[in-house]
């Protein structure tokens, strides 16, 4: 049990434990051939290799927003707090890394990246000594299958995905990718009543999928209930958000700011905040907005996210279609 990445035979294929395990294999194999390699000689394998490393982010997004709710749930919300607080570390190292390579520092790159190297070593002997063996004493057999499709949402380091767990038996076909024509009805049986208008719940769900916005929303008892499900999110939600109390969805280095939002909120003193960021070389706008019921009483709040990168960058006018 204490020696995992040894005994990875004891997991199916495509277990996420098996996965997380190889993916610690994959980061120390790129790691010595980093290391293998004399920047100034061949600064382009260098970088290459960097970028895959870089791919660790895949890596911490899915224990983040799939492994850690599924802990919270048994009663164990160490890692949300602690373990996202190292993985903040060791973004901020990487990020620093990279300003280094792509600045052909090379009096301080293989520094920056035995940095990087040192505290992603230490995070793998956590997760393999603690993280992974108490997540497999408290998770049972079905939360582990219940993962696949929100990792898959996220994605993992390697080329080609894991296979699938459990395995089917038959091809799957996600909701998502379902065409199938359905006979409508065009009666009002089917359709809800809004403000203006009659929509189905499946064109509703359309909506949704398609805005350009990450929409979240958060109830009034401060539990996440639902978020849109688009193709290019700016930040990654999978299922296992859902449900999940809002102060364990964000950095803990944010909490706090947060929490001040829905304490605003609740009290009435203030209905919208907002923020904007240089995120992964794009300009991103948080939004959050008060969300009330006729009687002014607080039912949650929304959080909206944009990528306002090419919005920004319009100028004069463009009164025409133009396709060509």
């Amino acid at each position: 049990m204490n020696d995992l990445k040894n005994n990875l035979e004891q997991f199916d294929e495509g277990h996420p434990v098996r996965v997380y395990l190889e993916e610690n294999i994959l980061i120390k194999e790129l790691f010595s051939e980093l290391f293998n390699i004399n920047p100034k000689d061949d600064f382009q394998k260098f970088y290459n290799i960097f970028n895959q490393i870089c791919e660790v982010e895949k890596h911490f997004a899915r224990k983040e927003n799939q492994l850690f709710p599924y802990l919270e749930k048994y009663g164990w919300t160490g890692p949300s707090q602690g373990m996202w607080s190292f993985h903040d570390d060791i973004r901020a190292l990487i990020k620093d890394a990279r300003v280094a390579i792509e600045s052909k520092d090379f009096d301080n790159i293989v520094t920056k990246s035995v940095n990087v190297y040192n505290s992603l070593s230490h995070l793998i002997q956590v997760e393999e000594n603690r993280l992974l063996p108490n997540a497999m004493q408290l998770l049972k057999e079905d939360d582990w299958k219940e993962m696949y499709e929100g990792d898959k949402e996220i994605g993992w380091m390697f080329t080609n995905p894991p296979q699938r767990y459990p395995a089917l038996e038959e091809e799957y076909i996600h909701p998502s990718q379902d065409t199938k024509k359905r006979k409508l009805s065009f009666s009002l049986e089917d359709r809800t009543h809004f403000d203006e208008g009659y929509l189905t719940m499946e064109q509703v769900n359309c909506i949704f999928k398609f805005l350009p916005i990450d929409i979240t929303y958060v109830d009034e008892n401060d539990k996440v209930v639902f978020y849109n499900r688009g193709d290019e999110r700016v930040f990654p939600r999978s299922a296992g958000i859902i449900g999940r109390e809002v102060k364990f969805c964000h950095p803990p280095k944010s909490v706090d700011q947060v929490l001040k939002i829905l304490e605003e909120f609740k009290a009435g003193r203030k209905d919208i905040a907002d923020f904007w960021i240089n995120f992964k070389g794009k300009f991103i706008h948080i939004r959050y907005f008060a969300v009330r019921d006729e009687n002014k009483t607080y039912k949650g709040v929304i959080e909206m996210s944009q990528d306002v990168t090419e919005i920004r960058a319009l100028e004069g006018e463009k009164r025409l279609l133009d396709w060509n």
